[in-house]
């Protein structure tokens, strides 16, 4: 009597449970990109209503109605303080990446602005701003945001942030209703 060597039925069990895996891999992997990308997206809406609500209580307590014209400027701190108006990691550049996204607030200085609460100079505000949230993986997320002094977030396949006004509608995509 001769006895059966079990070798051969566990690499035949082994290439089994790999196809498994990889069609389970197949059907799970799509939805798992969707699935970061909405989280992405859901963050970058969230850092750009954190900036506009910045924009507006710098306008308010410290800008004289004016605006600030750069991220790093409306996280400076004020005279005798140790915080600006936008905290945390947005504040710390003109250009920031966060979660995925890429944003970018500009305003166009007002010549006859005063001199701000936080030492910006005179001329340095404006009286509108835009800021973009433009996705670095545009492979696999293809939602562009940007928002302004009228504070409703737009929403497009492509980067609104040249035609955007500081001011008004968007000439393209639509707004997010929140």
């Amino acid at each position: 009597m001769r006895v059966r060597s079990a070798a051969g039925f566990a690499i035949v069990d082994l290439l089994f449970v790999c196809g498994i895996i990889g069609i389970l891999s197949s059907i799970a992997l799509p939805r798992l990109m969707t699935a970061k990308g909405a989280a992405t997206s859901a963050s970058a809406i969230g850092s750009l209503r954190v900036i506009g609500s910045s924009q507006v209580a710098f306008a308010i307590t410290c800008g004289a109605g004016f605006y600030a014209p750069s991220l790093t400027k409306l996280a400076k701190p004020t005279v005798g303080s140790s915080e600006g108006f936008l905290k945390g990691d947005l504040g710390a550049a003109d250009l920031m990446v966060k979660s995925g996204y890429e944003f970018e607030l500009t305003a166009t200085p007002y010549g006859g602005s005063p001199d701000t609460c936080n030492a910006l100079g005179t001329g340095q505000t404006g009286l509108a701003f835009k800021v973009r949230g433009d996705p670095l993986d545009t492979g696999n997320n293809t939602r562009y945001f940007a928002t302004n002094a009228n504070n409703v977030i737009w929403e497009d396949t492509a980067s609104m942030f040249a035609a955007i006004p500081e001011a008004g509608d968007a000439p393209s995509g639509h707004p997010i209703k929140y």
